[in-house]
């Protein structure tokens, strides 16, 4: 006799709703920090051409807040994240595997919001440690999952919304029905998978947060770590810049006034001062004291109207974001400088000597290093 292969059976308790839901919701949560965040984030650094111009400059702080909230948020889901899949996953085991087609877009919706999730948090977490084994292009993909993620997760809601709500509390009536033996162990789990969240936090969360800097573990920088007291992501090597003689350095500002600067006459012009962090979109950042020229000085030396686009150039010969452009809130903001000095010392090669943009609220990529030409654009 042909025997009939029959589906797993499931002993294990807590694999319910109620679990589920309590997990989901602070899943949920990460989620939705993480894509609001990075949404941010994405905007800032490729922003749309009818919002380029007007970005705002202030708070200082924004961006370091946001991207750090983004990170947070993102490591917050690694222990989350295979925590709700375990409540579920017997259920990818039911039987019939199919039951209806309104069960089926059920099951393929899931499998692709699973199939997301984890692609997503896996490659985000890698791109915090700038490990890249992959070979598509980590940016692009990483917003657009983004999207399919938020779209499954909301149509993962709307179609479970009577089984949460039936579960969302302990007074809940789905909850009720539950095994009443069940809940110390419930919430033995859910203490376990909190701890689980803040060990993750508290020892990542200082590498932009510098009051826990002296946790950051599992973080892959410390904020204090690297030349001038601050870390470098990428170094003048990488990025094909050799040494630059200071006598033969220009600065070349085009536009209605077009000029050419070395670096004495820019040290001759007059000096400014500013706090201001530097925060990169792999989740570190740190406040640092920057010396150097306003770029609306320039920008008024090179007779730009009031509203003009600035087009920074670097020297760099090979890498992304050899080339970012500010808007006017930016170029015109008394904050943003062309640095000489961090720290009280001179560049080194490796934060962009001789010269490098520092802006308030803007993301570390765009902090273009070794400035060689500024350009005004209409």
């Amino acid at each position: 006799m042909r025997s009939r292969l029959l589906p797993p059976e499931f002993s294990g308790r807590l694999h319910d709703a109620r679990t589920a839901t309590s997990i989901g919701r602070w899943l949920g949560l990460a989620f939705a920090v993480c894509f609001l965040t990075g949404l941010i984030s994405h905007v800032l650094q490729h922003p749309p051409g009818w919002l380029a111009g007007d970005l705002p400059s202030r708070p200082t702080w924004g961006y370091r807040l946001t991207q750090g909230l983004h990170v947070a948020s993102g490591i917050a889901a690694v222990p989350l994240l295979p925590a709700k899949l375990w409540t579920v996953y017997p259920r990818l085991f039911s039987w019939p595997a199919v039951r209806s087609v309104r069960h089926a877009l059920e099951r393929l919706s899931v499998a692709v919001l699973v199939a997301a999730a984890v692609l997503e948090v896996a490659t985000g977490l890698m791109n915090t440690a700038q490990w890249y084994p992959w070979p598509f292009p980590f940016v692009p993909v990483h917003y657009a999952l983004a999207w399919l993620v938020a779209g499954s997760v909301l149509l993962h809601i709307a179609v479970k919304a009577p089984e949460i709500r039936a579960h969302w509390s302990r007074r809940s009536p789905g909850t009720l029905a539950l095994p009443e033996e069940d809940g110390p162990d419930r919430r033995s789990l859910l203490a376990a998978v909190t701890a689980a969240v803040g060990a993750v936090t508290v020892t990542t969360v200082g590498q932009s947060f510098t009051p826990l800097k002296g946790f950051t573990l599992l973080a892959p920088r410390h904020p204090d770590h690297g030349p001038n007291g601050l870390p470098v992501n990428r170094t003048a090597a990488a990025a094909g810049v050799g040494l630059i003689a200071s006598d033969r350095y220009r600065l070349t500002v085009v536009g209605p006034r077009a000029c050419a600067l070395t670096l004495d006459e820019l040290r001759g012009l007059p000096q400014y001062e500013a706090e201001l962090p530097i925060a990169c979109v792999e989740g570190w950042s740190k406040s640092a004291h920057w010396t150097g020229v306003r770029v609306v000085d320039l920008l008024d030396l090179a007779g730009a109207p009031r509203h003009a686009r600035v087009r920074v150039v670097s020297l760099q010969t090979r890498g992304d974001y050899r080339i970012s452009e500010m808007g006017h809130e930016y170029a015109r903001d008394p904050l943003t400088l062309l640095a000489l000095r961090l720290n009280g010392e001179e560049l080194t090669p490796d934060h962009g000597y001789p010269v490098r943009l520092i802006a308030p609220n803007r993301p570390g990529v765009l902090q273009t290093k070794w400035v060689g030409r500024l350009e005004v654009l209409s």
